[in-house]
């Protein structure tokens, strides 16, 4: 496809780009010397400088290498978002390990299956999981050596009674940090008490594993993705020379969780800019981020469309004086489609007309492929323009052949952030990698200008009729209903017309509506006036939530199992 994305960008973004590949241990390690006295972490009352993250983090990597850690061994990382994550991490990095995100919220045969599939020989984890579930599992994970627990409020630099307090109430969860068989167990603080003596790593950013990386698995088990140094560098100078921001002058409250790449990520581009990171432990505890954001007075502001929605139907939003909104000048929106109607009703509320910049990525492309301009003309609605050296193709689903210009494709990908592999899956491997080209799952569609709007994932497209329905288009759509929070368009099957689809709209309604005879009338009725007559919802069912995945997007699986 010719780059007609080109001329669209900023001004102040080449074509093309210089890369200078290196590990992350380097690359961080360069940026924390850089803003020494920079506060890197705000996490409740505790605050820690650039200084101090680089002295723990290297505590921790000459303890992994103490321990028996040797290149490229991996650590898992079973935590929420605190501190201790961003250490371990960065001193996986500088001891030369891998590192491997694992939700804690998982069941016990997940968190064993993860473990195993990654041949992970360290774990993080919280203190309870250790407790808990780990101890169960302890002959499904032969590989794992090294158990390093901790508790979320061990960082908080909260008063002893207060945490205490807060543990008996539950709101801290705790366990005991036992001794297993077989296994070494050190407690996180007594792995950040080590002598630094961290010995020296020869690494090839473009050989060697930085992360193996799981998706979501929506179908079957989840697929770990390996990505290098050299992915993750290359996106770094990508987004960074797209953003254009000051270096070492940010504060950014961010609630991704660092298990999932767009979180980690988050975490990574931080500190390569030298930028204050607001960590937000409970992304669902809104009143906790809204106190945050006029505490600290943020610069940059990034989520979720769910969770940006969440806050915003927060009361105590509307306490956030003006000049806090107006101190925001850059919004960043990922990980899910966020319908074009329900940004501008933020915008208005936030202050944030032409600071709103959606991105779109995926794990396997590490992580940005597109991103809205800075700077330039956003298109709210869709994802933005390729990243500089990332090369898009549009292909038809059922042929395979490009598709021109305003016609919906699936997306194919290539570029320096693109990886090449599953962990040890050939055959997945085979089905997504495809003669040089990551084939993601998405459809979307190049305006003019070249701005990609994402209208749907492939698996969630519906045969209507012989008709192809997008469900994002769908739900943007119908999002500008008054009544409607979220929707989800699934599809199921027309017992009249083998391999045709019914469209079903699953509907949370806004608080204070109740599910009626007549609010659903109203819908059927605005469907009917807004789309097209094989795009309208014949079956629709109200739910008091949708459910949401850890990082926020709608669980169409679930709703299309039940």
């Amino acid at each position: 496809m010719e780059k007609i994305w080109l001329k669209s960008y900023d001004k102040h973004v080449p074509e093309s780009l210089t890369y200078k590949y290196e590990d992350f241990g380097t690359i961080l390690t360069r940026a924390m010397e850089a803003f020494p006295d920079r506060v890197a972490f705000y996490f409740m009352k505790n605050v820690l400088t650039y200084r101090e993250v680089l002295e723990l983090s290297r505590k921790f990597a000459t303890f992994l290498q103490k321990n028996g850690l040797k290149k490229g061994d991996v650590v898992a990382m079973n935590i929420p978002n605190c501190p201790q994550y961003l250490i371990a991490l960065y001193g996986t990095y500088i001891a030369g390990g891998v590192s491997s995100g694992c939700s804690p919220l998982m069941s016990a045969d997940e968190i064993a299956y993860q473990i195993n599939d990654s041949d992970a020989k360290f774990l993080v984890t919280m203190d309870i999981v250790h407790e808990k579930i780990i101890g169960n599992i302890l002959d499904k994970i032969p590989k794992l050596e090294v158990i390093i627990p901790t508790n979320i409020a061990e960082m908080m630099n909260l008063p002893g009674f207060i945490v205490g307090i807060a543990k008996l109430l539950g709101k801290i969860p705790k366990g005991k940090m036992v001794p297993y068989p077989g296994k070494k167990v050190v407690p996180f603080q007594e792995a950040i008490d080590t002598e630094i003596d961290v010995k020296p790593v020869s690494m090839d950013p473009h050989k060697d594993l930085m992360l193996i990386q799981y998706t979501g698995g929506t179908t079957g088990r989840p697929k770990g993705t390996e990505i290098t140094h050299a992915n993750l560098c290359a996106n770094s100078i990508q987004f960074n020379t797209w953003l254009n921001r000051k270096h070492g002058t940010d504060i950014v409250i961010s609630a991704f969780p660092y298990f999932h790449l767009a979180g980690l990520f988050v975490g990574l581009f931080l500190t390569y800019i030298g930028a204050s990171h607001i960590i937000i432990a409970n992304p669902r505890d809104t009143n906790h981020m809204i106190k945050e954001i006029i505490d600290k007075k943020p610069t940059v502001f990034g989520n979720v469309p769910t969770l940006f929605l969440m806050i915003q139907d927060n009361p105590k939003a509307k306490k956030i004086p003006p000049e806090t909104l107006d101190n925001i000048n850059l919004y960043i929106s990922g990980a899910a489609p966020f319908p074009a109607e329900a940004v501008r009703d933020f915008e208005k509320d936030f202050h944030s007309e032409n600071k709103f910049v959606e991105v779109y990525g995926m794990t396997e492309s590490a992580v940005l492929v597109s991103v809205n301009p800075a700077l330039g003309k956003k298109k709210i609605g869709t994802v933005g323009l390729p990243l500089p050296d990332t090369d898009f193709k549009l292909v038809d689903v059922e042929t395979g052949e490009e598709v021109p210009v305003g016609q919906p494709g699936e997306v194919c990908l290539k570029g320096p952030q693109i990886t090449k592999r599953y962990y040890k899956k050939p055959e997945a491997t085979a089905k997504t990698y495809i003669d040089g080209w990551l084939h993601t799952g998405d459809v979307g569609v190049f305006d003019e200008e070249g701005y990609l709007t994402i209208v749907d994932r492939t698996k969630d497209m519906l045969i209507v009729s012989g008709f192809k329905v997008y469900s994002v288009h769908v739900e943007d759509i119908m999002t500008k209903h008054p009544d409607i929070q979220l929707i989800a368009i699934i599809g199921v099957p027309n017992p009249d017309r083998p391999g045709a689809e019914i469209v079903k709209a699953v509907v949370q309604l806004k608080e204070g509506v109740e599910a009626s005879e007549a609010v659903k009338e109203s819908i059927k009725q605005y469907a009917q006036e807004h789309l097209s007559k094989y795009e309208v919802p014949k079956i629709y069912e109200f739910k008091e939530e949708l459910p949401l995945s850890l990082v926020g997007k709608v669980l169409k699986k679930e709703l299309r199992q039940e």
